[in-house]
Parts: C-alpha cells; structure tokens; sequence
C-alpha cells in the first residue's frame, strides 16, 4: 500500500535488503568503489582470499562503481578458476589478473567524455562499450554464477535508491523487479562506475511490462519502469554493503574508496562551493558506512572483517603481518579516483597492498588459523 506507514521506516534504514530476512550463516563479501584505484586494489584482496581458501567459501559478492568492474570479470569466469581439491582457483591469474590489468593499462574516462561530447552516444555508452570491448565480449548478466550471487549495485536517481543487477533479477525495491535479466554485463558495470559528474547518468530503456510489481513498492508506474536513470553505486553506497548485510552473518568489506582532503580556503563560488559540499555529504556517509561495519564487529552481532587502502596495517597488532610502511600505502591510497591509464608498477604495488591489508584482517579476525603468505604477488614491487 502506497501509503502503509511502514514504508517511511524501511526506506529511511541505512540497510534494507530486497529480500528482507534475518541474517543467515554464509559469507559476503562487499566490494567498494574508487576508479581504477579500487580494480586493482581489490585484485590483491581476491588473490589473498584465493589462496587462503575463502573465495570459493563466498555466497555472495556485492560491488560499487570501481569494485564492479572486478565483480564482473571475476563473476564471468567464474566458471573458468578451476578450484582444485583445497578450494584454490588455479586459474586466477589468467581469468582475473590479466584481463583487468590490462584494462588498467588504458584510459577510458577522457576518451569517452571527449567521444560523448563530439560524437553521438552518450558518454556512458562509450564507457559500457569499451568495458564490453576489452573485458565482457557481449555477455549478459545470465552469464554470471548461480553461486555465489554476483550483486552489481548502481544508484537510481530517479527512485533515490539502489538499483541491484544480478542474474535472477534486477530491482530496485521502491520500482519493482525483472526476472532474468538479459542486460548485458557491460552496461551494468557501466552504470554501476558511472562516476558523476562526467560518466553519468547511465539511461536504460525496458519494455513496458517488464518490470513487475512486488510487495511495498511505491513507484510501478511510468517512467519509473520503462527509462531507468542511473548513476555510480558509490554515490548511494560506497562499500557495497547494503546487498550482503542484512544477508548473511559473516561480511567482508574491502575498502578501497577516497577521503576528502582539508581545504583551508574553501571557493566561494556558488558551481565550486556546492561541489565541495557535497564532498562533505559523501565523506560523511562513507565514515557512517564503516562505523556501522566496524561497531557490529565489536558487538558481536556480525563476523568478519574489514581492511581499507587508508588502514594503517600495524592497527592490526598481528604478529607477522606484511611490512607495509604508512607513508607508502597512503601514497597508494592518494591514487586519482579515475579511469586513467595506470603504470604496470603502480598497479604491483596496489595489488600488492590489497593483498597484504586483505590477509591481516583475515588472519587476525576471521581464521587465526590461515597460515601466513610467503611473500607479495609481486615480490620485486613492493609497496
């Protein structure tokens, strides 16, 4: 009922799950946004998980903006990794690695505003094809695993809340649902990474009817089901949390996302001074995200882990934790949140990072009993 005045509580929580229920056992793992920043620093998370054994343990993967593009490759050659007998994908470097770092070798946001202003086609289009073009070959969302669900998170501007894509439906919980997606993969990750101002919005078109109408929604109606405007996941829900916390009991957060930065004379003109007002606005949404995280750690009413590209690693007090100095990886966390071609070494040495902050929150609050790694994926980069 439109006017049930429960609707006003569920769509105020930070949290609401399109299939709401209490939380189950199994293991989620959220994916944060942050431009090619966040892709790689995530490869370096998956790699550790990969080799501890937890990747194949996951039930569901929910990703925003940079995080998505990780999710996508990662959920299209799922059925590639050739997990052996203790769980380890054998096929990680080859399925998952090379694809995106070669995509991280290669500019895209510049080329597609200059493509969206000068050509026809809209500059998200531009960004969902070169994604198409490098990493996802014309697969569609049912191209992803059954298990685990693959979340890919855009922000509905329209409805204000998150539009979920996945395999057995996308949804946005205030519009309504379609069943089996044929969207294609490109186009999710696009929206889901189609950073405001210059990569957004991302605009779907859906047959009239194909959007059904589900228990609480409040907006089936037109235009809302037939032209869909999106923009970056990130801007609703940096970490990706929504889609796994009401889920499951045990949550990963790999935070690879930004922090505004002090600005001791702020612009007085009215285009700037919004700008950084809204940065405001994000910055805070973002530390509300990660307390809510860490707050349930401490409480006992989640389990797992958190590790971020700001986190300082001797926080962790883990004996045998990899040596990753402060200096070295808040240089790594100051990487430009772009789409912008990024030097094979700065990639090792994010990876490298994602890996090490990764297996320091697993070994000291999820499985104490992960042996420790030999060394980095990338021994002669470092940090």
């Amino acid at each position: 009922m439109p006017n049930d005045p429960n609707r006003v509580s569920e769509a105020a929580s930070p949290v609401r799950d399109i299939e709401p229920s209490a939380p189950q056992e199994g293991i989620g793992l959220c994916l944060s946004g942050g431009g090619y920043r966040a892709m790689v620093f995530h490869i370096g998370a998956l790699w550790r998980l990969n080799e501890a054994g937890y990747l194949v343990k996951l039930d569901r993967i929910s990703s925003v903006s940079g995080g998505s593009i990780t999710a996508g490759v990662l959920g299209l050659h799922w059925t590639r990794l050739q997990f052996d007998a203790s769980g380890v994908a054998q096929r990680f470097n080859e399925e998952v690695v090379a694809p995106l770092r070669d995509l991280a070798g290669r500019t895209l946001d510049a080329k597609a505003v200059v493509g969206g202003i000068l050509l026809p086609g809209t500059i998200a289009e531009y960004i969902a094809s070169a994604y198409d073009k490098h990493l996802f070959k014309g697969a569609d969302l049912q191209a992803l695993p059954d298990k685990p669900r693959f979340v890919i998170n855009a922000t509905n501007v329209q409805s204000g809340a998150l539009w979920r894509f996945s395999k057995p439906y996308m949804a946005d919980y205030r519009v309504g649902q379609l069943d089996k997606p044929t969207t294609q993969l490109a186009m999710a990750v696009g929206a889901s990474s189609a950073f405001p101002p210059f990569l957004s919005p991302a605009t779907m078109e859906l047959p009239r009817g194909a959007v059904k109408e589900v228990a609480g929604v409040d907006l089936h109606r037109e235009p809302f089901t037939t032209q869909v405007v999106l923009t970056d996941g990130g801007v609703y829900d940096n970490l990706g949390l929504e889609t796994v916390w009401k889920k499951y009991k045990t949550v990963l957060v790999s935070d690879a996302g930004g922090k505004m930065q002090p600005e001791p004379e702020p612009h007085q003109d009215w285009v700037q001074h919004m700008v950084r007002v809204l940065d405001v606005i994000d910055n805070q949404v973002r530390s509300l995200r990660k307390r809510q995280v860490i707050d349930a750690y401490e409480a006992g009413e989640r389990r797992g882990g958190y590790w971020g590209i700001r986190t300082n690693i001797v926080d962790y007090k883990l004996p045998g934790a990899m040596p990753c100095p402060f200096d070295r990886t808040t240089e790594l966390a100051n990487t430009p949140t772009r789409l912008q071609r990024m030097e094979s070494a700065l990639q090792e040495r994010l990876i490298n990072w994602g890996y090490a902050v990764c297996d320091a929150a697993l070994r000291k609050h999820v499985d104490p009993n992960i042996k420790a790694p030999r060394g980095f994926p990338y021994p002669g980069s470092g940090i």
